[in-house]
C-alpha cells in the first residue's frame, strides 16, 4: 500500500502552483550502539544492520540532506569503516549534503563514522574523539595451572593460537598485534586528517584521547555545537520537516533466527546479560 507522504506527493501536482510550495525536507537516521557484532540477539552497528535504513535515508523523495544522529562508544574498525564508506558513496551518488550530530559520544569507530558527514555539530556536554585502537583480553595461564588444567593446543601456521588467553602471553605476539594496530591506526588519522581539514595546528589529537563538544570545537574536529531541530531550522528555514527513518528490523523468520543464535537459551537472556555488560563497558570507558 502506497504511503500517506507517496500519496501526497502524487496528488500535490494538480493543485495550482501557487499551492505546491512544500517546506524542505531533511531525512534523520539514529545510529546509536555500539558498533559490530555484540550478539545474535542484540546487533551492534554494522554495515549489515544499517545497510537498508541508510539506502532509505538518501532515497527519500524530495530531502536536502541526510541528518546522522551518532551515539556510539565505537567498537569494531572494520564495521566502522564499512559503514563509513557507504555513506560516502550514498553522498555523491545522490549529491546529498550529510549532517553529523553528537549526542553522548562520537568515540573511536563512533567517530569515524562522523567523519563522513560534512559537517559534524556535537552538544556542548558530549565527548568526541578517542581516536586510537585498543585490544584489550584476560589471561588465564597462571589460573589453569593452579588448578591442575593442562592446555593443549595443535596448529598448523606458527601464529594460529596468537594470543590465545589460556597460554603466556608470547612477546613475538604482542609484536604481531602492535603492527596490525598500526596500520589500522595509520587509516584512521589519514582518514580523519582528509575529512577534517581544519584540525588544529601542532595538536597531538591521535593519542585516544577524548574532548567535550566545545573542546572539540576549538580543535576543529567538529564544526559547531549545538542539536539537530536547531541547526536544521538555522539552515533550512523554520518550517523543515525531519523525517526519522525507521530502524530495519528484518524479516520474521530473519529476527527469530537470531533469537535462537548459537550460544542462546531461554530465548537468547544469557546473550542478551552478556552482550549488554559488554556494551555497558564500552560506555563506561568515557564515564557515560
Amino acid at each position: 500500500m502506497p504511503s500517506t507522504t507517496a500519496i501526497t506527493d502524487s496528488l500535490r501536482r494538480f493543485l495550482p502552483a501557487s499551492w505546491r510550495d512544500t517546506p524542505p525536507r531533511v531525512a534523520v537516521l539514529r545510529l546509536n550502539g555500539a558498533i559490530g557484532a555484540v550478539s545474535p540477539i542484540r546487533p551492534g552497528l554494522s554495515i549489515g544492520s544499517l545497510a537498508a535504513s541508510l539506502e532509505r535515508a538518501f532515497t527519500m523523495k524530495r530531502i536536502s540532506a541526510v541528518a546522522l544522529i551518532v551515539n556510539s562508544p565505537g567498537g569494531s574498525a572494520a564495521q566502522s569503516h564499512l559503514i563509513y564508506r557507504r555513506i560516502r558513496a550514498l553522498a555523491a551518488e545522490k549529491k546529498l549534503p550529510v549532517f553529523a550530530f553528537v549526542e553522548d559520544a562520537a568515540a573511536s569507530g563512533g567517530y569515524m563514522i562522523a567523519c563522513a558527514a560534512d559537517e559534524i555539530i556535537a552538544d556542548p556536554a558530549s565527548l568526541v574523539g578517542s581516536i586510537g585502537v585498543v585490544s584489550a583480553g584476560f589471561g588465564f595461564d597462571k589460573l589453569i595451572e593452579r588448578i591442575g588444567v593442562e592446555r593443549r593446543v595443535h596448529t598448523q601456521g606458527e601464529a594460529k593460537a596468537m594470543l590465545d588467553p589460556f597460554r603466556p602471553e608470547d612477546p613475538a605476539d604482542v609484536e604481531r598485534l602492535k603492527a596490525i594496530q598500526a596500520d589500522i591506526q595509520n587509516l584512521f588519522t589519514t582518514l580523519v586528517t582528509e575529512r577534517r581539514p581544519k584540525l588544529g595546528a601542532g595538536q597531538n589529537l591521535f593519542t585516544g584521547a577524548v574532548w567535550s563538544g566545545r573542546q572539540a570545537l576549538a580543535l576543529g574536529l567538529v564544526d559547531a555545537v549545538g542539536d539537530l531541530r536547531t541547526t536544521m531550522r538555522a539552515r533550512f528555514g523554520d518550517k523543515v520537516e525531519l523525517k526519522l527513518v525507521a530502524e530495519a528490523k528484518g524479516s520474521l523468520v530473519a529476527r527469530l533466527l537470531r533469537r535462537a543464535g548459537p550460544g542462546s537459551t531461554a530465548g537468547g537472556v544469557p546473550d542478551a546479560w552478556i552482550a549488554a555488560v559488554e556494551e555497558r563497558a564500552a560506555w563506561a570507558r568515557f564515564g557515560l
